[in-house]
C-alpha cells in the first residue's frame, strides 16, 4: 500500500464534492482557513445535490431490537439495521443492510448531548460490542449525556458480509527464512487477491474508507441528529479523520485513542510495527532477565533475546507441536505479535515463550488459556481485529480499496531481508507480501488528505506496537487542531485496555464539557502489579 497518484472518474469527482470529501477543510466547515463566498455557495448547492440523491437513506426509520448475539443484549445494548447505497455515486443501484447498535444516555432529555458514534479498529473489527465497552470506561455524567452507537462496517459481521473463502489470517504469516517459505507466501497473498476478485468483481471498490465516513454520516442522519461526537481507536481514528475531513460541520467532539499517521495508512503503517515489535521483544527480555529462576529464558536481556530468535529459527526446522497444533516460522511470529502487545503481559509473555521452548524441546506441555485462544486465532478463527476467515476478506477489502501495494513479490523479499538484521523476528512478519498488490480493483477515488484545525482529543501510549507513537505524531500534526495526551506505556487502545486514572479523566472530562486541554502533556504511568 504506496501512496502513489489513483484514477478518479468524473462521477467519483462530482460524489466527492457532493459529499464534503475536500482535501481540505473550508472556512465555513471549520475553524481554520480563510472565507470564501464563491466557495461556500458552491458547497452548498452540492450539498443540496447530494441530499436529493441520498434522502430517503438519510432519513430512513430505524427499528431498534435485540442485538443477535446474546451477550450484548445482557448490557442492555439494542441493534438496529440502516441501508446505504453500495456505490455513492449512483445511490438508486444495489444497496447494502448495515447494522448498527446503541446504548441509550443513562440521563434526562436536559442532561443528553447527543450521539457519540464509534469504531474499534481494524479495519475489520467488529463494532457492535464497542458501545458497552465503552460505557464501562465512562463516569456517570457522561453516560448520561450521550448515546453510544456501535457498527459493524460495510461487508463484515452482521453488515453484509463478504466472504472471499479466504482461510482464517493466511497474511498474518511471515515469510520465513529460505525461499519457498517466501513463495509460499508470496502465491497465498497472490490467490486470495484472485478469489476475492472472482467472487464479488468491481464491487470491491466501493468498500473504502471514504464510502465507510458515508455510512457513519447516513446514521447520524437517520438518528436525526444534526452534529455526531466520534470515539475511534487504532483504524477507527483514521476513519474519524477522514469523517472529520469530509463533514466538518457534523463534527461536535473527536476523540481518537491510539492514532496512526493518516499519510502512512496502508502497508508503510504494517511495515512500521516491525521495529515497534522488536523493541517489545527487548523490553520483555530486560523484564525477564532477573526472572531467570522462574522462567529460564536467560539471565541476560541479550541472552532472553538470543533464546527467541532460535526459538524461532529452529520452529523453521521443526515445527513446535503445541495443543494439538504445529507453530512454524510462519506462524510462530503471529503469537509474538499479541503477546508483546501490553506491558501489563509480561509475565504471560513469559510463560508462554517458556512454554513454547519447553514444547519445542518435545517435553509434554498443556498450553495455557491464553496461548489456546492464539492458537485458535492462528488456525481456527481469527483475531479480534480481524474476527473470522470471512471477516478477514472484510479487512482486505477495506485496505486495497484505500491504497495500492506493489505487485511484485520480489519487492517484498527485498523489503524482507533489509529488515532482517535490525529486525530478525518480525522483519519477515510485517514485510510479507500484502494481497492488495495483487488486488484487482484498484481505489476508485483519491486517499482524503487529512489536513484541519478541528478540535480533537488524541491519546497516545509510548510503547503501542500496532500504531506506534511516532504514526500518532503525524496524525497530531495532520490535526492541527488536537491536543495529545501521551501515556507512557506499552499497550495498544489505552481508554478502553488499559487501565490509566490520567488518560481516563482526560477523555471523560472533555467528551464532558468539551474543552481541549491547553496544551499536550504526558500522563504519569499508575502504579501496576510487579509484571510491567
Amino acid at each position: 500500500m504506496n501512496t502513489a497518484p489513483r484514477m478518479l472518474s468524473a462521477v467519483a469527482v462530482a460524489l466527492a464534492v457532493a459529499a464534503g470529501a475536500t482535501g481540505c477543510a473550508t472556512s465555513e466547515d471549520s475553524p481554520a482557513g480563510a472565507s470564501a463566498a464563491a466557495a461556500n455557495s458552491s458547497r452548498t448547492a452540492a450539498h443540496a445535490t447530494e441530499m436529493k440523491g441520498l434522502d430517503r437513506f438519510y432519513h430512513q426509520r430505524l427499528d431498534w431490537g435485540p442485538c443477535k448475539a446474546p451477550a450484548l443484549g445482557k448490557t442492555g445494548t439494542q441493534c438496529a439495521k440502516v441501508t446505504v447505497p453500495l456505490d455513492y455515486a449512483a445511490p438508486d443501484g444495489p444497496t447494502l443492510s448495515l447494522t448498527v447498535s446503541r446504548l441509550k444516555a443513562t440521563g434526562t432529555d436536559r442532561e443528553r448531548r447527543g450521539i457519540l458514534q464509534t469504531n474499534p479498529g481494524g479495519p475489520g473489527g467488529h463494532g457492535l460490542g464497542m458501545p458497552a465497552q465503552l460505557r464501562a470506561k465512562m463516569t456517570p455524567r457522561v453516560a448520561a449525556a450521550y448515546d453510544v452507537i456501535g457498527m459493524d462496517t460495510r461487508g463484515l459481521g452482521e453488515s453484509s458480509p463478504l466472504d472471499c473463502g479466504l482461510d482464517s489470517l493466511s497474511w498474518f504469516r511471515g515469510a520465513g527464512f529460505d525461499r519457498a517459505s517466501f513463495d509460499r507466501v508470496a502465491k497465498k497473498s497472490a490467490d486470495e487477491a484472485r478469489k476475492c476478485d472472482a467472487k464479488y468483481g468491481d464491487k470491491l471498490a466501493h468498500y473504502s474508507t471514504r464510502n465507510i465516513a458515508r455510512d457513519v454520516d447516513v446514521v447520524r442522519g437517520a438518528l436525526g441528529e444534526r452534529r455526531t461526537s466520534w470515539f475511534g481507536q487504532s483504524y477507527g481514528t483514521y476513519l474519524g479523520a477522514v469523517y472529520a475531513q469530509m463533514f466538518p460541520r457534523k463534527v461536535d467532539r473527536l476523540v481518537l485513542d491510539s492514532a496512526m499517521n493518516p499519510r502512512d495508512y496502508g502497508l508503510p503503517m504494517f511495515q512500521a510495527m516491525g521495529p515497534a515489535n522488536e523493541k517489545a521483544l527487548d523490553d520483555l527480555a530486560r523484564w525477564a532477565a532477573p526472572r531467570d529462576g522462574e522462567y529460564r529464558l536467560g539471565k541476560t536481556p541479550a541472552a532472553v533475546r538470543a533464546t527467541v530468535e532460535a526459538l524461532v529459527r529452529r520452529s523453521a526446522d521443526r515445527p513446535i507441536e503445541i495443543g494439538g497444533d504445529r507453530l512454524d516460522h510462519e506462524s510462530l511470529p503471529f503469537v509474538l505479535y499479541f503477546l508483546g502487545t501490553d506491558d501489563f503481559d509480561n509475565a504471560e509473555y513469559a510463560r508462554t515463550l517458556r512454554l513454547l521452548v519447553d514444547a519445542a524441546a518435545g517435553r509434554p506441555v498443556e498450553p495455557s488459556q491464553r496461548l489456546k485462544g492464539l492458537l485458535d486465532a492462528m488456525f481456527r478463527t481469527g483475531p479480534q481485529e480481524t474476527g473470522t476467515g470471512r471477516d478477514y476478506a472484510a479487512t482486505l477489502a477495506i485496505l486495497c480499496a484505500d491504497t495500492t501495494a506493489p505487485g511484485n513479490a520480489e519487492w517484498y523479499r527485498k523489503a524482507i531481508e533489509e529488515a532482517r538484521p535490525k529486525q530478525p523476528v518480525f522483519g519477515p512478519f510485517h514485510n510479507a507480501p500484502m494481497p492488495c498488490g495483487w488486488w484487482k480493483q484498484k481505489p476508485r477515488e483519491p486517499r482524503v488528505e487529512i489536513d484541519n484545525a478541528l478540535p480533537a482529543l488524541q491519546i497516545q501510549a509510548t510503547g503501542d506496537t500496532r500504531t506506534t507513537y511516532e504514526q500518532g505524531l503525524g496524525m497530531h500534526r495532520a490535526m492541527r487542531g488536537s491536543k495529545l495526551v501521551t501515556v507512557p506505556v506499552r499497550t495498544h487502545a489505552v481508554f478502553v485496555g488499559y487501565p490509566n486514572a490520567c488518560a481516563d479523566k482526560a477523555v471523560n472530562d472533555y467528551l464532558l464539557t468539551g474543552e481541549l486541554p491547553t496544551g499536550d502533556y504526558t500522563c504519569p504511568r499508575d502504579q501496576r502489579p510487579n509484571n510491567s
